[in-house]
């Protein structure tokens, strides 16, 4: 599959110049980070939540876990984590575990943390399990511009 319809469409629209890193089926951030040699805190992903208002995408770094009461202080809303078998509703053409962290691009409301608003390169899943799209930070803070920004993650 290499980049999802959609995300291909979005960066497309947005005229963003991005390059696909290839590598080995991987099953989780850290592998994938190992997998493409890129250091997992320049890897932005995508957590899902719910609660009674809907979804919203938590975008943090791969190796970072998104901080629940920081949600519900910052935005004063309960959030739980969203099963995987929702996800698949929710991005059609994305394999479950490699969903973009491009909430936009989908309509769902999202939540950029702070920890990924100064790199200089920002690398996350085009949609399947054997491929990075990579992108400058200020293309990557320009596809995400207009979501909230805070301190939504932490680390082990």
């Amino acid at each position: 599959m290499a980049v999802a319809k959609t995300i291909k469409q979005f960066l497309d629209n947005k005229s963003i110049d991005y390059g696909l890193v290839a590598h080995p089926h991987t099953g989780s951030s850290h592998e994938t980070a190992e997998a493409s040699h890129v250091r997992e805190d320049h890897i932005a992903k995508a957590v899902i939540v719910k609660d009674a208002t809907g979804y919203a995408m938590v975008v943090i770094p791969a190796n970072q876990w998104v901080e629940m009461k920081h949600l519900y202080k910052e935005l004063d809303r309960d959030f739980e984590l969203v099963e995987e078998d929702e996800l698949a509703k929710l991005f059609p053409d994305c394999e479950v575990g490699a969903i973009p962290p491009l909430g936009p691009a989908y309509a769902i409301e999202t939540l950029l943390d702070e920890a990924l608003t100064t790199l200089a390169n920002v690398y996350f899943e085009a949609g399947d399990h054997e491929h990075l799209i990579h992108t400058t930070g200020d293309d990557f803070k320009r596809l995400l511009s207009g979501v909230r920004h805070g301190h939504f993650s932490h680390d082990d």
